[in-house]
């Protein structure tokens, strides 16, 4: 699962999520900070679970999936789906705890309608990039990047890499092999920080096209080796990143300009809140 789309917000405040059993999990302790302001929202956690859970030898409400830390790193955290969120909601006192309520109702109801029609989760990406003030094009060209993604990512499932780590070994040689840096030496690159900041979200066009290319190449190089398990995956991500690289070095010896762009779209945001006060 992509960084970006394990966090939703409410109320300014990241919730870490995962997508276990065809339905979403939700930090527990992610929860409890929203809805205390607990400076200490994990000791907070741990007295309600003795409390509401332990001490009357309830069954648990929650399962312990992996999650990214502050650290960047996979750590096995408690989560709790949508039903066991309304629970765990009834047994912290907040005033935050019906407007909690509706939003992740409102969660709910966008999944099974996203379900329902795949269109509408595309059309909601797209508005989220509208709104953050990228352009037309770009944004097109991101949504397909996705829609590669995807493809690529379920074709690993289906030959058995299932670890949230294989998926970002994996994806470390495709851009490595197409770029020649892992993802986060491409994130220094560009000047980008914050560990939840995506770094396809602060690609140029160029790169989002080889990054397409690099994972297009792979999903059909693994189906056509018949790739299966980590290692055989790993040697088709490898492949891929290289007929990518090859392509693009064409491109730039043709051209005379690197693809590698250290832009970013950093502030974007505020940009476009101030091209919007000028209109007005």
């Amino acid at each position: 699962m992509d960084k970006d789309k394990a966090l939703v917000v409410f109320q300014d405040k990241k919730i870490r999520r995962i997508w276990y059993n065809s339905e979403w999990f939700y930090s527990v302790v992610d929860i409890v900070e929203v809805l205390t302001d607990s400076p200490t929202p994990r000791q907070y956690w741990g007295k309600v679970k003795d409390r509401e859970f332990i001490a009357l030898e309830l069954s648990p409400i929650w399962v312990q999936l992996k999650l990214f830390a502050e650290d960047g790193k996979l750590r096995f955290t408690d989560c709790v789906n949508t039903k066991n969120a309304f629970r765990l909601i009834q047994s912290i006192p907040s005033k935050k705890a019906e407007p909690f309520k509706q939003w992740l109702a409102q969660l709910a109801q966008d999944r099974i309608e996203e379900i329902e029609n795949p269109e509408l989760a595309q059309n909601r990406v797209r508005e989220y990039y509208e709104l953050k003030g990228y352009s037309k094009d770009w944004i097109e060209k991101r949504l397909r990047g996705i829609a590669i993604r995807q493809e690529l990512t379920d074709e690993w499932k289906d030959r058995g890499v299932t670890e949230d780590i294989d998926f970002a070994i994996l994806t470390n040689e495709i851009t490595k092999a197409t770029f020649g840096m892992t993802v986060q030496e491409y994130k220094e690159f560009k000047g980008l920080k914050k560990k939840n900041q995506n770094l396809r979200d602060h690609m140029v066009d160029w790169e989002l096209i080889f990054t397409m290319v690099g994972e297009k190449a792979t999903t059909d190089i693994a189906r056509s080796r018949d790739a299966k398990g980590f290692e055989e995956n790993k040697s088709a991500a490898k492949r891929g990143g290289q007929i990518a690289h090859n392509t693009r070095r064409e491109l730039e010896e043709e051209t005379g300009n690197s693809v590698i762009s250290k832009e970013n779209f950093l502030g974007l945001t505020e940009k476009r809140k101030l091209e919007d006060k000028k209109k007005k």
